[in-house]
């Protein structure tokens, strides 16, 4: 069995890192959005559609992605995907109009999905249930580390060099990552490419909607993301246009949101071994709903003081790393032997429902703080209705395949 892999600490902390790319993606070149809209002659709307494009690459990426690890295994998918990552960080880092940045970085967040399907697949690979989620918390607190600190470096690179310098430090990042994956990662995964590719794939839907759980998982957890990516897509418009913070000022508010997603992680983790998966999610829940609920009143104020409007939003990325992993375990674990598709399956419909969340942010930002919130506040009361309808959506006992995991 690979069981034994959830304790190398190398291994976890790869796999930790692979899922932070999006992350440090996204967060890292936010604070170079204003700098890059002057210097590239172009407007705030379309610099911020950086976001945007990015996760619907990467959207895009993951159903190939999935399929093909699960056809050749997960370590060459990796190789290929951030390769392609590196390629395009190149090409954004050196472009001088924005239409060709935008293609980079569509192209960055195709080669991007590999290492968020596939960290996924390699945790069911190696665990279920309780250990999953154990697991899933602590790749979680690992990754949080980009939003916290990304910002933050993104904007003292910014404001010693220019805006190119976040763009350099990615694709640095993405070299780092390659040489982590021949480093401290093995295969987990005993190829299966006995089917046709189109066939496997229509296979492993009807098997992945076969189940009401996964399908219940799954509506947990697409439109959370839409919720923070909006926010996130104009966050710096939000603290620097509307309150006057500083860029720098806004670099270390933003990296409160990436503390809250870490304080969740880390409560999340310790609550794993007391709770079930149901009972987190129930939390999760909640306090999604407490936040959104607030961001409602907010828009429909159409005015807050800053620090309520950012708790908020704090409490949502709290609320985050509690109800996303523990969502996850309970949509892969009837899965097994098709865990980089059902993984494929997740994340396309996230990034495609975050993308869309950051695109939608930022075109109908029009300086006002109702329309900064409002899709958040929309995600999370939603996500609400959506739990409250678990007895008709997924009536039998939950599954845990705990005995089919990856063999050596």
């Amino acid at each position: 069995m690979n069981a034994h892999l959830a304790q190398s600490r190398r291994f976890v902390i790869t796999l930790g890192l692979l899922t932070a790319v999006a992350a440090l993606t996204v967060d890292l070149s936010l604070p170079a959005i204003p700098a890059m809209v002057d210097a590239l002659n172009t407007t705030l709307s379309r610099g911020q559609q950086i976001v945007g494009v990015f996760m619907f690459g990467m959207s895009l990426g993951q159903i190939p992605s999935g399929l093909a690890s699960d056809r050749f295994g997960r370590i060459p998918i990796l190789y290929a995907g951030m390769g392609l990552f590196v390629f395009a960080a190149c090409v954004a880092a050196t472009a001088d109009d924005m239409e060709l940045l935008l293609i980079a970085r569509f192209v960055q967040g195709f080669g991007a999905a590999s290492a968020i399907v596939v960290s996924r697949a390699v945790v069911r690979d190696i665990s279920s249930g309780k250990d999953a989620a154990r697991l899933m918390s602590l790749m979680t607190m690992i990754f949080t580390a980009a939003p916290v600190i990304a910002p933050s470096i993104g904007a003292l690179l910014v404001s010693n060099w220019n805006w190119r310098a976040p763009f350099i430090v990615i694709t640095i990042c993405g070299f780092a990552l390659l040489f982590g994956i021949r480093s401290n990662l093995v295969e987990t995964h005993v190829p299966d490419a006995s089917e046709h590719p189109l066939r496997q794939l229509v296979s492993s839907f009807r098997e992945y909607f076969s189940h009401r759980q996964s399908i219940f998982g799954l509506l947990l957890l697409i439109l959370p993301p839409a919720g923070f990516m909006s926010v996130i897509a104009v966050s710096a418009a939000l603290t620097v246009e509307i309150y006057g913070f500083s860029i720098t000022e806004y670099g270390i508010i933003f990296a409160c949101a990436g503390l809250s997603i870490l304080a969740g992680s880390a409560v999340n983790r310790w609550l794993v071994g007391r709770f079930d998966v149901m009972q987190l999610i129930k939390l999760g829940v909640a306090l999604i709903f407490a936040s959104s609920a607030q961001l409602a009143i907010i828009a429909w104020l159409d005015s807050a003081p800053f620090w309520w409007v950012w708790a908020c939003v704090c409490l949502y990325m709290f609320t985050i790393a509690i109800l996303m992993p523990n969502a996850t375990v309970l949509a892969l674990d009837p899965l097994p032997k098709i865990a980089g598709v059902a993984s494929s399956i997740i994340g396309t419909t996230q990034n495609a429902v975050g993308a869309s969340g950051a695109i939608l942010g930022a075109l109908i930002y029009d300086g006002s703080v109702r329309n900064a919130v409002i899709i958040m506040a929309t995600a999370g009361t939603v996500t609400a209705g959506i739990f409250l309808f678990r007895p008709l959506i997924v009536p039998e006992p939950l599954v845990h395949h705990r005995d089919e995991l990856a063999r050596d």
